[in-house]
């Protein structure tokens, strides 16, 4: 259930190299998902991090079309002579930041490891709801776009790889299958429990488990207050505030806020399903936990078997999770490194 060996379709890795295997207090999967929300991990991981932290430095990315985003970069004040500079760029999910605790840990096992490593902020993510006045959604992959291809100006002896999270890797993995016509040199992507199939992702959050409903939909609902208090005069959500499900909060959203015709068209611009992932030349690997609550592992299947892209599958991990609760890199970082590393 590791990736011990590369693989050219979209089938599972079965490999007992280095199977991920949490501790049995651990292998609940909604205590996976939601271990790096809950308050008492937060000192420890600002203790194992605060090197990577005193060594961020907060920078606007100009996107083009006037976009701009936030990012925070940790840049090695040594290089050695004849070594590639490596430089990772770090995609949080839906309603996350720079600052989630997945994206603030890896960030920190790669800067051990002599990567450069870039936090960058979705639209509207990170306490950024002042900079851009439209709104995010999850098509806007003209910004990431442009983001990677500013970063990579200011970069340019650097071997760039791109690391996801959830609604980040699905970013990552469109990201590289229009790379090369958007004449970007991107070396890795990986994707950590992407959104595959929205619509099944968003009626599986409304159904199932409460607190990932509640969560987002607590954490959106503060965002939007937090655009409207930027730009009062033009936004007003308080009929979107209302709505009790995140379904309707979406619909409502697409329908008043975007140029989509419905809820559906929208979901399925954003969509891996389908021809979507044909364009993908840059080696892509994406590891799903099978017992995710909240990305159904069915979806993994549906996936088009691609040269580039390697799929791990593994027993447990719930959603972005993979935690082994013990001091020190999680199996998902040493894996994500060396990946990363062309190992």
């Amino acid at each position: 259930m590791a990736d011990g060996c590369a693989i050219q379709s979209n089938e599972c890795v079965w490999s007992t190299e280095e199977d991920f295997l949490p501790p049995r207090w651990l292998r609940n999967p909604h205590l996976q998902s939601i271990f790096s929300t809950l308050p008492w991990p937060r000192p420890r991981l600002l203790r194992d991090c605060r090197g990577l932290l005193a060594a961020s430095r907060r920078e606007i990315v100009d996107c083009g079309a006037g976009v701009r985003l936030v990012a925070y970069r940790a840049v090695q004040r040594a290089q050695l002579a004849n070594k590639v500079r490596r430089l990772a760029v770090l995609l949080h999910g839906w309603e996350g930041s720079s600052d989630s605790a997945d994206v603030v840990s890896l960030a920190q096992h790669l800067f051990d490891r002599d990567f450069d490593v870039i936090r960058l902020n979705l639209r509207d993510h990170g306490e950024t709801q002042h900079l851009n006045v439209g709104l995010f959604h999850s098509c806007r992959l003209g910004e990431i776009i442009g983001a990677v291809r500013s970063l990579q100006a200011r970069h340019p002896r650097h071997e760039l790889s791109c690391v996801g999270f959830s609604l980040g890797g699905n970013f990552g993995l469109r990201l590289g299958a229009c790379a090369r016509a958007e004449g970007l040199d991107i070396a890795n992507i990986v994707a950590v429990c992407p959104v595959i199939d929205p619509a099944r992702s968003l009626w599986r959050l409304d159904t199932s488990a409460g607190v990932y409903r509640r969560y987002l939909m607590h954490r959106w609902r503060r965002s939007l207050l937090k655009k409207s208090a930027a730009w009062p005069s033009r936004y007003d959500f308080y009929d979107m505030l209302q709505k009790p499900t995140l379904t309707q909060m979406a619909d409502h959203f697409v329908r008043r806020y975007t140029s989509f015709p419905s809820l559906n068209h929208y979901l399925k611009g954003y969509t891996l399903l389908g021809n979507t992932l044909r364009g993908l030349d840059v080696n892509a690997w994406l590891v799903a936990a099978t017992d995710d609550p909240i990305i159904p592992v069915e979806d993994v299947d549906r996936l088009p078997a691609l040269r580039t892209l390697r799929i791990t599958r593994t027993r447990f991990g719930g959603h972005c999770g993979f935690y082994e609760g013990k001091p020190g890199p999680s199996w998902l970082e040493r894996r994500i490194e060396r990946t990363l590393s062309g190992l």
